[in-house]
């Protein structure tokens, strides 16, 4: 009989990740103290990525790492995630658009940048997330597997980097494939480049960039990687699909506003999706007669996802003010006016009061759903609260 795991995928969006955490630390809270990490299976990516890794690394004790996470989140300044100093800020931006520049005239570029320098963040994973820890977590039985997925730009696959128990097996599908290899740093930061803001990483031979570009089945790699079941921490709420839900701007869209569609159609998009299409296989199977279900390999999969109850965009918007100048002044450039373009900045306003007020939202939502949550994780049986099995 197949074992049973819950998976927990946690999606990308930069500093709307935040808002993971504090579903977290209302999870956490609900399971007994010193509980071991209750999803066997943690798939992250973009800023998900972090979380999960974070995760991953303290799976012995679930509520001190989730303390760990909101800790950091709470404390975070945006000059810990890039540079936000005059030189920093204007030697990148002018390398980046002198390289576009050079790119049109068929000249190659001096050298690879991107918008933001994000050295400070590099130096910040290197310093609180030792992935060395992962595979004690894997040994020790808390963690059946971790994986961290990233766009390919030379392959154009959604490559899913995995650690985890010896039995998982690779596996490869239309444009997506996992691999199995040792996370690093180099993994997070991967996964995490969010296209054109931060730079790609090279990986092995490739260059890689943000996971949510190109991974058109989230939900998939915690089902590759053995979960029967899936919890899902998304970034973005789901207003209703109507033409009466829009809004009349009445001006042609500045390049901020079609950034933050274009991010918000790579993060977020892919996500609705997917959850979509479970639920419609999950249809199709209930009325399979079993022999058919066997011979087509298709089994219901439980999904419960959390979704924020508020639009982050709207949130970010009060919180604009708070960046730093000099990058108030690039995200001016792009054409962000208060209101308009409040998608894009809250991708990248890494400070800690917009964090603080993700992390209460998600914290909130979750206990509004406690009953949900405790049942999908199945409170009855044993949590791992002693010594792992």
């Amino acid at each position: 009989m197949e074992e049973a795991r819950v998976g927990l995928v946690l999606t990308g969006g930069g500093a709307r990740a935040a808002y993971q955490v504090g579903v977290l630390k209302a999870i956490a809270e609900l399971l007994p103290r010193r509980t071991h990490n209750p999803f066997p299976v943690i798939c992250g990516t973009s800023a998900g990525a972090l979380n999960a890794a974070a995760l991953a690394i303290n799976a012995e004790d679930f509520r001190q790492g989730v303390g760990y996470l909101n800790k950091i989140w709470k404390s975070f300044y945006p000059n810990q995630v890039y540079r936000t100093d005059v030189v920093g800020v204007f030697n990148n931006s002018v390398l980046w658009f002198a390289g576009l520049l050079l790119e049109g005239l068929g000249i190659d570029r001096l050298k690879q940048t991107a918008l933001l320098d994000n050295s400070p963040l590099v130096a910040l994973l290197e310093k609180i997330l030792p992935c060395e820890n992962i595979q004690a977590s894997i040994d020790n039985g808390f963690l059946h597997a971790l994986s961290i997925t990233a766009s390919g730009y030379g392959s154009g696959q959604s490559v899913t980097f995995y650690q985890g128990a010896k039995q998982i097996n690779p596996w490869q599908r239309a444009r997506r494939i996992g691999v199995a290899t040792q996370i690093e740093i180099k993994h997070l930061l991967a996964s995490a480049a969010i296209p054109f803001f931060f730079p790609a990483t090279l990986i092995n031979r490739e260059y890689f960039g943000d996971g949510s570009m190109r991974q058109i089945a989230p939900v998939s790699s915690a089902l590759h990687l053995g979960a029967t079941r899936v919890l899902v921490i998304g970034v973005n709420n789901m207003p209703p699909d109507d033409a009466s839900s829009r809004n009349d701007i009445g001006a042609y869209p500045s390049l901020a506003h079609i950034g933050g569609h274009a991010l918000n159609s790579i993060f977020l998009d892919s996500m609705e999706v997917d959850l979509e299409r479970v639920q419609q296989v999950n249809k199709l199977v209930a009325m399979m007669p079993e022999e058919t279900r066997q011979r087509a390999n298709l089994k219901h999969v439980d999904v419960l996802s959390i979704l924020p109850s508020q639009p982050i965009d709207k949130i970010a918007a009060r919180y604009t003010k708070e960046l730093p100048w000099t990058i108030r002044l690039l995200l001016r450039v792009v054409g962000v006016r208060q209101q308009m373009g409040a998608m894009l900045v809250s991708y990248l306003l890494s400070e800690r009061k917009f964090c603080s007020a993700l992390i209460e939202l998600g914290y909130q939502d979750a206990l509004l759903r406690r009953q949900e949550i405790l049942d999908f994780l199945d409170t009855s049986a044993p949590l791992n609260s002693g010594m792992p099995q």
